[in-house]
């Protein structure tokens, strides 16, 4: 990356919610105003997840969505760094001449107040300031958001998505919630129930509970609507046979071929929880009310908010 000087920000944006996005928002303005370019760091995998490899830390988005959130937000460039027991035994003053001075040629950092960084995350946004000043380097440290007097963060985004309070996630992150996958082949038991489904294996971990979902899928610049089930099919398979949950959506009135294509699912409104049916018969009633159900939501687009 050959870099003239910028304008940097420094951190993972997992999920990239409305504190995340104060930040780069921040960046943005403040580069186009100076004739600078506009730069986020971020790391993969989640620092945590080499730090303390024992402590499961599921993402909420995707590297690709989460460059792909980033660069919507106007970001010139993102650089996605490998973060490693290399790079976490990073002394500080190194991290920031050999990456933000010499590499980017920084001319300002945003950082959130919470920012630490350096071997062992040992420096925190005082010493960034004494550090970024021996480069001519200034430094802005941005106050968390609040939302009804709690903290904006990620961790707390991911516990509402996987206790299923999409709608107050939705309204952390600044946009609908979504997921980001990639259409792989599966067992086609939906078309042979006459609604074909495409199986989509999401590229982060953090998922809500099981259900059926009103979903619009956003698709080479297309917006479809489609109704998804999160869930292990129990009316096809044994408790304990499939554990590991399928996602399968249902794009209305769409017959292209997407394998192997990235989807960007966007969770409108949750219709049911999963459950098993004793026939097929009744499954398939259940899942023509469910795409009328659907149709229904989309039509009044009571998206998430």
């Amino acid at each position: 990356m050959s870099v003239k000087n910028s304008v940097v920000t420094i951190g993972v944006f997992d999920g990239v919610h409305i504190g995340h996005r104060a930040i780069i928002k921040k960046v943005a303005r403040e580069a186009r105003t100076e004739g600078l370019e506009s730069v986020v760091i971020t790391f993969d995998p989640h620092p945590l997840k080499i730090l303390k490899p024992h402590s499961f830390i599921p993402s909420l988005i995707s590297l690709r969505h989460r460059v792909r959130l980033l660069k919507e937000l106007g970001i010139d460039r993102v650089l996605v760094m490998k973060f490693d027991r290399k790079m976490a035994g990073l002394p500080a003053e190194k991290f920031i001449k050999d990456i933000i001075a010499d590499r980017l040629r920084a001319k300002e950092i945003f950082v959130g107040e919470d920012f630490l960084f350096g071997k062992g995350a040992s420096a925190d946004t005082d010493e960034l300031k004494t550090i970024a000043a021996r480069f001519s380097m200034n430094v802005r440290v941005i106050r968390h958001v609040k939302v009804a007097g709690r903290i904006v963060s990620s961790s707390l985004i991911r516990r509402l998505v996987m206790n299923g309070d999409i709608k107050y996630a939705s309204r952390l992150l600044g946009r609908p919630f979504s997921i980001l996958g990639t259409v792989v082949r599966g067992a086609k038991l939906a078309r042979r129930l006459g609604y074909p489904t495409a199986n989509v294996n999401p590229h982060h971990e953090a998922m809500p509970p099981g259900g059926v979902y009103a979903v619009k899928v956003k698709f080479k610049g297309r917006a479809l609507k489609g109704v998804m089930n999160i869930g292990i099919r129990p009316t096809f398979y044994d408790h304990g046979r499939d554990e590991e949950p399928s996602i399968e959506v249902h794009i209305f009135d769409f017959h292209g071929r997407i394998y192997g294509r990235d989807l960007e699912i966007i969770f409108v409104r949750k219709l049911r929880d999963e459950k098993k049916f004793n026939t097929i018969d009744s499954l398939i009633m259940q899942i023509k009310r469910d795409e009328q159900a659907a149709r229904a939501s989309l039509k009044d687009n009571l998206l998430y908010r």
